[in-house]
Order: structure tokens, then C-alpha cells, then sequence
């Protein structure tokens, strides 16, 4: 990635990334709502195999948790001016509250810091109001080694 990198092309990047690339977020349903340089918003539906409470059909926390390691993770790829690999170092999530049961969860991640190894960001998940969250976290990301680049196709290429 470039800084002249279009936003259009960093949306169907990442929308590759998580629609195509990857098989557990496939799985899972998740989608790519937004995304623009060092921010993305993604969208999470609601199925009954993410319950967690069967009694009330709330959400189980792993749920939020992948979603929010997983929006975190890619709003990292969004700051970075090159593709690198990114992996979790620490994700602290706080739950404020159940999500509503038969709703969606979008979740937004922006990433605030990058140094030469460690990236950092905040987050939260929300459902109809991001004034009303379900929960936020704040994550480190590990960078490749020495900003090495990762095997992968450059932006706008694909495999």
C-alpha cells in the first residue's frame, strides 16, 4: 500500500481479505462495512450457532471477541503503508452490556499508533447505536520483523 492508495482500493482490499481470503471469516458471516486509512467498521449477523445463552438467544462473547480482534487486526492494515503481517499481541475487551438478541453487531476499530513493531488500537461493537456500545477494547498488534513485507499480493492484485 501507498499513501496514494484510493479508498476504493483499500475497501476492495480488505473487503478480499475477509469475503474471500479468509475462510473463518467467510464462515462466519462477517462483511466489510468501511473502511478509509487506519479506520474500518465491520458487520457481524446474528445466527443462532453464536448463542451463548439459548434461554434468551444472547450473543456469546467470543462472537464480539472475534469480531473485535478481527476489525482490529485489519484497521492496522489500513494505517500501514505496505503490506506487512499483523498479528495480535493483546486484545482488552470490556462487555458493557448483552447485544440485543435476533440484531447484527457492527464493530469499528481504529488504529491510532504504529511504531516500528507495534501497532495499537481502540474499538468497540455496537448494534443500532455506536453511542451505545456492547463493548470496547483497545489491542497491540505485532508487525512483521523490521517492517518486513509479507507474501502477498500488492493492493489491487489478487492471488
Amino acid at each position: 500500500m501507498t499513501e496514494a492508495s484510493r479508498p476504493d482500493e483499500l475497501l476492495d482490499y480488505v473487503r478480499h481479505v475477509v469475503h474471500d481470503a479468509s475462510p473463518h471469516m467467510r464462515e462466519i458471516g462477517a462483511r466489510v462495512v468501511a473502511a478509509e486509512r487506519g479506520k474500518l467498521t465491520m458487520r457481524l449477523p446474528y445466527r443462532p450457532e453464536f448463542v451463548g445463552h439459548p434461554e434468551t438467544g444472547v450473543l456469546h462473547g467470543g462472537a464480539v471477541t472475534v469480531l473485535l480482534d478481527s476489525v482490529s487486526g485489519l484497521a492496522v492494515v489500513t494505517a500501514l503503508d505496505r503490506l506487512v503481517a499483523v498479528a495480535t499481541l493483546d486484545l482488552r475487551i470490556d462487555y458493557l452490556r448483552p447485544a440485543t438478541p435476533g440484531r447484527p453487531v457492527l464493530a469499528q476499530a481504529h488504529c491510532f499508533k504504529v511504531t516500528r513493531s507495534i501497532a495499537f488500537t481502540r474499538g468497540f461493537a455496537y448494534q443500532n447505536d455506536p453511542d451505545d456500545p456492547i463493548a470496547h477494547c483497545t489491542g497491540s498488534f505485532m508487525l512483521a520483523t523490521a517492517g518486513e513485507p509479507m507474501a502477498a499480493p500488492a493492493l489491487g492484485q489478487r492471488t
